[in-house]
């Protein structure tokens, strides 16, 4: 099977609308709506209408950080080189590990401002933005970038940038594992924690290990290659990941801010 699919949804003139551009709208369009039922439910302690100004802090805090880190990390000889190219997002180039360590910085920024604790912020992100994975990597699919391994799975498919052989198409895996899975599995557990920053760890944990797994069918960046021969940085930064989110898990549990459930009024 080979991908066939025109990353441009429509063209106006020289305007052109992206799939990929529309994949990331809908991901943060999503995420304020869950926003906004979480501030309802009093579970993130804002107005509805602030929704929208934490929205806006965490698109700066998360392309900010994904475009540094893959800048910085993944290809810092060339950056460095041509440092006019570092804002050229349109040039593609984002690291997912990026955008955490960017959105981190907005979040306690917001945080700050808001007088809101830093845990609850962090449940509230990952409960409106875990969704927003599925749609960032079938954006991805479309745009026939970061395909996976040579595999002679009967799924397999030939990228056009990626050679003549099929490959895994890593990106749908990522989609259903580290989005809808990880979202599934947040807002399952959602109803039974009681104190905040633990969604925030599971979240970190979750993806962590989804995406470690994922490396395996995924190709590694050509201008890193491998660790230690069988390690990609993807996977060595998954691995700080999830040390990160078991740290938040005790620090968590040591804060002990508890979770203020809304009772439903019932109509008698």
């Amino acid at each position: 099977m080979t991908l066939n699919i025109d990353p441009v949804l429509f063209r106006l003139g020289s305007l052109q609308v992206r799939w990929y551009g529309l994949m990331y709208v809908i991901g943060f369009v999503l995420g304020g709506l869950i926003g906004k039922k979480l501030a309802r439910e009093k579970f993130f302690e804002i107005t509805e209408k602030q929704v929208d100004t934490f929205v806006t802090y965490t698109m700066v805090g998360i392309f900010v950080g994904a475009r540094l880190v893959y800048c910085f990390v993944y290809n810092p000889s060339y950056y460095l080189q041509n440092p006019l190219e570092i804002p050229a997002v349109w040039h593609g180039g984002l690291s997912y590990h990026g955008a955490i360590i960017g959105l981190y910085f907005a979040l306690t920024l917001f945080a700050k401002n808001y007088r809101i604790p830093n845990l609850q912020v962090f449940d509230a992100t990952a409960l409106m933005g875990s969704q927003g994975i599925f749609f960032g990597r079938m954006g991805n699919f479309i745009n026939g970038e970061l395909w996976g391994r040579v595999t002679d799975v009967p799924w397999g498919i030939v990228f056009p940038e990626g050679g003549p052989l099929p490959r895994h198409p890593s990106q749908i895996y990522e989609a259903l594992l580290e989005g809808l899975l990880v979202f599934i599995l947040l807002w399952i557990l959602k109803k039974r924690i009681k104190i905040y920053g633990l969604l925030a760890s599971y979240y970190l944990i979750f993806y962590g290990i989804a995406r470690f797994i994922i490396e395996f069918f995924r190709e590694p960046d050509v201008q890193m290659g491998y660790y230690l021969g069988f390690l990609t940085m993807g996977q060595i930064l998954c691995f700080l990941m999830i040390l990160g989110g078991t740290v938040l898990f005790y620090y968590s549990l040591k804060k002990n801010i508890p979770i203020k459930k809304v009772k439903k009024s019932s109509n008698k």
